[in-house]
C-alpha cells in the first residue's frame, strides 16, 4: 500500500539528508570514495547509522509522512566496486548486506501510520559531479545491471538514481530495471545554470530518458543542488515539470567544483533552505519525495518538512 501512496502522490514522504556529508563531516569517518556502505563493518558504524535515520525518522513520524530508506550502496555498483577492488561476488554480497541493513530500520520503526520503503540507491559511474567518459545508454545499463538485479532480489521497494550526470546514464538505469519491474526514480544534478553536467537541460534530460523507455520511471527528482540553480528552469511551467516528483537540494549555493574541494562543510540556513522549498512546491506540485544532499541534516529536513506542511494546510 505504502508504494501505491508513492505513485499516486497521496501522502507526502521524507527521506534523509547528506548522508555522506554527515558521517565525515561531522562524525569523522572516513568514506572511501564516499561508499557508506563501508559503516556496515564497524559497530561504531552501524551505531552512528541508526542514530542518523532514526532522527529522520522521528520528522517523518511527527509530521505525519512516509519514509523512504535509502540503502548505502551509492557507490556499490559494478564501476565503483572495480576501482575498489571488489569482485562481482562481493558487490553482491554489499548490495544484500545494505539491503538488509535497512530492513531492520524499518522493521524497528514502521507501522500503519508510518509507512517505510526500501530505497535501493544507484550511484554514477563515474564522478557524480563531472560527466568524465560519457557513457552510451547500452553501456550504463550493463554496468548497472549487476547492482539492479542484486537490489531487485533482495527485495528493496523500488530504486533510485541519484546525482546522475547524463540523460543516456539515467535511461539506461531505468531499461535495466524496467527489464526485472523494479520501480526506480531517475534523479539528475545541475549544475549553478540549471543545465546537467553534460550540458543538456532537465527538459531534454526527461524527454530521452522517458522517450528511451516509453515513460517508465515513477517520477523524477533533482538532487545535489541549491534551489537557486535550479528554479528558474522549473519556474517555467512546461508540461515535464509534472514529471518531477521528488527534491533533494544541497544547503550550500556553492558550485560542484567548489564543493568537490571544500575542507569544511558549508551548512547553508536550514530555515532559508525551507522557505525556498515552499517556493518550489509551488511550482512543482507533483513533489511527493522531500530530503537534502550535501550539507543538509536532520535540520534541514525538519525546516522542509515544516514548510511542505504549511503549505498543504
Amino acid at each position: 500500500m505504502s508504494l501505491i501512496e508513492l505513485e499516486t502522490n497521496s501522502r507526502r514522504f521524507l527521506t534523509d539528508g547528506g548522508l555522506e556529508t554527515t558521517m565525515t563531516f561531522e562524525n569523522g569517518f572516513d568514506l572511501p570514495h564516499f561508499a557508506s556502505f563501508t559503516l556496515l563493518d564497524s559497530p561504531e558504524g552501524r551505531d552512528a547509522l541508526t542514530t542518523y535515520f532514526d532522527r529522520y525518522i522521528d520528522i517523518a513520524e511527527k509530521s505525519a509522512a512516509g519514509f523512504v530508506l535509502d540503502t548505502l550502496t551509492w557507490r556499490a555498483n559494478k564501476s565503483w566496486g572495480l576501482e575498489m577492488g571488489m569482485s562481482d561476488e562481493q558487490i553482491i554480497a554489499t548490495n544484500e548486506a545494505c539491503v538488509a541493513f535497512a530492513r531492520t530500520i524499518r522493521d524497528r520503526r514502521a507501522s500503519a501510520s508510518l509507512p517505510i520503503l526500501i530505497n535501493g540507491i544507484i550511484g554514477p559511474a563515474s564522478d557524480g559531479y563531472v560527466v568524465g567518459d560519457a557513457i552510451t545508454v547500452a553501456q550504463a545499463q550493463a554496468v548497472h545491471g549487476l547492482q539492479i538485479q542484486t537490489l531487485g532480489r533482495a527485495k528493496a521497494d523500488l530504486i533510485s538514481a541519484l546525482t546522475i550526470t547524463t540523460a543516456a546514464e539515467g535511461a539506461g538505469i531505468a531499461k535495466a530495471a524496467q527489464e526485472i519491474d523494479l520501480p526506480v526514480v531517475i534523479s539528475f544534478t545541475v549544475e549553478t545554470d540549471g543545465q546537467l553536467p553534460s550540458g543538456e537541460s532537465l527538459a531534454l534530460a526527461i524527454e530521452l530518458v522517458d522517450g528511451a523507455t516509453d515513460a517508465y520511471p515513477l517520477y523524477y527528482m533533482i538532487n545535489c543542488a541549491h534551489p537557486d540553480h535550479f528554479r528558474d528552469a522549473v519556474a517555467m511551467g512546461e508540461s515535464w515539470t509534472s514529471r518531477i516528483g521528488g527534491l533533494r537540494a544541497n544547503a550550500s549555493r556553492m558550485s560542484h567544483a567548489e564543493l568537490d574541494n571544500a575542507e569544511e562543510l558549508d551548512a547553508g540556513d536550514p530555515s532559508e533552505l525551507g522557505q525556498l522549498h515552499s517556493e518550489l512546491l509551488t511550482l512543482l506540485p507533483n513533489v511527493r519525495v522531500l530530503g537534502g544532499c550535501c550539507g543538509t541534516d536532520h535540520r534541514h529536513v525538519d525546516a522542509i518538512s515544516n514548510a511542505s506542511t504549511d503549505r498543504a494546510a
